[in-house]
């Protein structure tokens, strides 16, 4: 009886926190936690909260050695309590308790019992949602970052487990996020130790979603159900919230670790994973912040610039879908800098690709082919990327981008912003050149200029119709396809699509508007730039079907958007010396090309007669059509573009009324009032300063050839330029008179052509003279004009040395005019 009564006179001296604490866990655990008892410890706490932190560490005390013992029942029990006491209490004595608390739930997730870490896990997402008054700057969540990212890659042999730790360590990230990331005046998590951890652990798990498609938009709202069962979905809303709380200074700390996961796990080849992940990452974060990832990838491009095709288009690819989204909100100070890197990208791409070739020289290997196929892979995803960036800018910026493209493109007497090819060589240059135009191509491609000025100012309009731009076919194409982008204002070119003879044009419903001042003012500066171009583009040998359709648009485009009387007569001057280009063949072009020449003029001169709606201009092209169906048929462009055509041996036979003559355009056209006097003018093309630099057959010698050949004025002069010698002809020839009449005659031509062409003919034709002129004087004085002899000698170098020959004064020769 002493005994006895020594214990309970022992338990009536323990603290009152002590017993109340001691009272809630019940003698056998599987009745759980004593309700009655545990309100009493509730009340006393909120009654003295400076006590809460002794029940703390009592508390933590009873779960370590229940712990050891693994009586895992009072674990629970414990664990029960302190959550209904977090809830209960919210004074600044909590936070010694919480100290407490955080110490028991680490002990909980050391434990290697799933329960145990599951149950701690709990416990500290419910303290997570817990809001404090003042935060707590000395707390840090180091371990808990560290421990439940390691839960996040759990390898239980069995898989209801693993899948149930996994679960619980995203909450528990899902847990400290929302713990520590509103407050910056907190210990944070956005630190890089942290982020290295964490983001990692979320995408580990994001890739065990099954369907990446279905997620790859706008978050979704899954049911509570399939967030608690599924590691995939539970980690990507994680992963999304922790994206939409990111701020400024810490984007790029959570974005760092996506790349050195995709690196280390090889997820840029294939690529569904990477891209699914920018997409959420692009959707999730706040728009203003959205360059700030763009910047990261096009960062990570030439970190990863040596790597295989297959890895750098990989990353293009996730560029791409990043910039579809970020294109249509605010892309900040990087637009510049995304097509820069692209463009140097794309350069080095061409590099390997020609690089790879010239090493497997004379030895076809299935590698190097398969390594030059991988490059086109790249090269194609960089032009995709830069057309959708592109062409989602608006209008002004745009603008700025087609300047920018315009002036890396590799032409003659550019400058030095143009990509450096200069250890490409000709094959590399002409490979960046197409590349550089296809990404043009996709940026002008919807772009609606308000005047066509806009569209084509000088510093893009000339390197553009450059003849360096001219010597592939390939080239021409691409120049022509933008054109057609920047003139078509309307919409018209679907429906000029293909070279033909169309019935009726009105069919078409074509549209157009009144010509702008702005246009015939551009047209008066830059006309003779496109008529030049399509000229000279008219007598490539080298021109295919597609050429001849392209050359059709771009003269029916000009009709409807530029055309007024006067362009009418200038198209018309050219398309008569196109038919020329055919009938006289000077750059010895093959019979295909004559008679595509002559259909395409064909097709342009039937469109154009009936969108100016001149009945006699009408009746004559169309009574040399039908003459052509029936007796040349291979003039049309509905036969000599079919596979099979019989071409012709030669066109000297061939009778006048095949072809469209001068006279007759000029006497239909002045009956309906217009000024004609310059059709009887041949149209000379503009000479440029990159003719006499190109490589290419000079023009200025087509020039010239074309005035002394074609002193007429007439196509039935061309036409018959074949004279029977007689006796009487080569009397006349001896004949003074005659002579005299063919001066006069000349002298004439010459009048006519000053007071009727227009000045920028006039001028190329001065221009060319002159230039001919300076040329062989130059070439003269470099012959005749020698140094003075000097007494310090003449400088020769022989076998490499220099040597200097003095000459003496008294054997130099002085002019007159210096001795005295």
């Amino acid at each position: 009886m002493g005994r006895k009564g020594v214990c309970c006179c022992c338990a009536a001296l323990r603290p009152r926190y002590k017993r109340l604490v001691d009272n809630i866990f019940p003698e056998d655990p599987k009745d759980g936690l004593v309700k009655a008892d545990m309100e009493k410890l509730t009340f006393y706490a909120v009654s003295a909260p400076e006590k809460l932190d002794r029940i703390g560490a009592y508390l933590a005390e009873r779960l370590s050695r229940d712990v050891v013992r693994h009586r895992y029942g009072y674990v629970l029990i414990a664990m029960e309590a302190l959550d209904q006491l977090l809830m209960a209490c919210h004074s600044q004595s909590i936070k010694p308790f919480v100290e407490s608390f955080l110490h028991m739930v680490a002990k909980l997730l050391e434990s290697g019992e799933p329960k145990l870490q599951v149950l701690g896990t709990n416990s500290f997402v419910k303290f997570a949602n817990i809001e404090e008054d003042t935060p707590s700057y000395h707390r840090r969540y180091d371990f808990f970052v560290s421990r439940f990212s390691a839960m996040c890659h759990s390898c239980d042999h069995d898989p209801e487990i693993q899948t149930e730790i996994r679960i619980a360590g995203i909450r528990g990230i899902q847990g400290v996020v929302r713990k520590t990331v509103n407050d910056e005046l907190r210990a944070t998590i956005w630190e890089p130790q942290h982020m290295d951890k964490i983001v990692p652990s979320l995408l580990f798990n994001m890739q065990k979603i099954e369907d990446i498609d279905s997620r790859i938009g706008p978050p979704s709202s899954p049911t509570g159900g399939e967030k608690e069962e599924n590691p995939a979905l539970l980690a990507e809303n994680c992963f999304r919230e922790l994206l939409g709380r990111a701020t400024y200074g810490n984007m790029n700390n959570a974005v760092r670790p996506v790349f050195a996961h995709l690196d280390h796990h090889r997820l840029w080849d294939p690529n569904e994973f990477a891209v699914s992940c920018f997409k959420i990452i692009m959707y999730s974060i706040q728009a203003q912040y959205s360059h700030h990832v763009i910047q990261e990838i096009l960062g990570h491009l030439d970190v990863r610039k040596r790597d295989s095709p297959r890895v750098r288009a990989g990353i293009i690819q996730v560029l791409l879908e990043a910039v579809a989204i970020a294109a249509k909100g605010s892309i900040g100070p990087t637009v510049l800098e995304v097509f820069n890197t692209l463009l140097k990208h794309l350069r080095i791409s061409v590099d390997f690709e020609l690089g790879d070739r010239r090493s497997s020289a004379g030895s076809a290997t299935i590698s190097t082919s398969s390594k030059e196929s991988d490059e086109r892979i790249v090269q194609n995803a960089i032009i995709q990327t830069i057309g959708f960036f592109g062409s989602n800018l608006p209008d002004y910026q745009r603008s700025e981008i087609m300047m920018f493209i315009m002036g890396k493109v590799p032409v003659l007497g550019t400058n030095s912003q143009s990509l450096d090819t200069t250890h490409l060589g000709d094959l590399g240059t002409r490979r960046i050149q197409i590349m550089l135009l296809r990404s043009l191509l996709m940026v002008t491609s919807g772009y609606k200029a308000t005047t066509i000025t806009n569209a084509l100012p000088p510093p893009f309009l000339d390197p553009l119709l450059s003849p360096s731009l001219m010597e592939d076919s390939e080239l021409r194409q691409l120049v022509l396809e933008i054109l057609h982008n920047l003139i078509d204002r309307h919409d018209n070119r679907a429906k000029l699509r293909g070279i033909r003879i169309i019935p009726d044009v009105s069919d078409l419903k074509i549209k157009r508007d009144k010509i702008s001042r702005q246009d015939v003012s551009f047209m008066k500066k830059h006309g003779q730039q496109l008529y030049r171009h399509i000229y000279l583009g008219c007598k490539e040998e080298d021109n295919v079907q597609k050429n001849f359709e392209l050359l059709f648009t771009s003269l029916a485009l000009t009709t409807i958007e530029l055309a007024n009387e006067e362009v009418v007569i200038d198209l018309i001057r050219l398309a008569i010396a196109l038919q020329d280009i055919a009938i006289i063949n000077e750059d010895n072009l093959p019979m295909f090309n004559r008679c595509g020449v002559m259909a395409l003029v064909a097709a342009y001169l039937n469109f154009l007669s009936q969108m100016i709606a001149v009945p006699a201009f009408c009746q004559h092209v169309s009574k040399v059509i039908e003459t052509r169906s029936l007796e040349a048929s291979y003039f049309l462009p509905e036969t000599i573009f079919k596979d099979k055509c019989n071409l012709p041996k030669s066109l000297e036979k061939h009778e006048k009324n095949l072809f469209f003559l001068t006279n007759k355009i000029a006497e239909s056209l002045g009956g309906s009032g217009y000024s004609v006097e310059r059709l009887s003018v041949p149209y000379v093309p503009q000479v440029t300063d990159e003719d006499r630099l190109s490589r290419r057959k000079s023009i200025v010698d087509t020039v010239s050839i074309q005035v002394d050949i074609l002193p007429g004025n007439n196509t039935e002069d061309k036409v018959d330029n074949t004279e029977e010698i007689t006796f009487e002809a080569l009397k006349k020839a001896i004949d003074n008179n005659g002579l005299e009449e063919q001066e006069k005659e000349k002298r004439r031509l010459v009048i006519e052509k000053f007071q009727k062409a227009p000045f920028e003919e006039i001028a190329a034709q001065c221009e060319t003279k002159a230039n001919l002129l300076h040329d062989r004087l130059a070439q003269i004085l470099e012959l005749t004009i020698r140094p003075p002899p000097s007494p310090s000698g003449t400088m020769t170098i022989t076998a490499g040395h220099a040597h200097y020959q003095s000459v003496p004064v008294y054997e130099m020769k002085f002019p007159d005019l210096c001795v005295y």
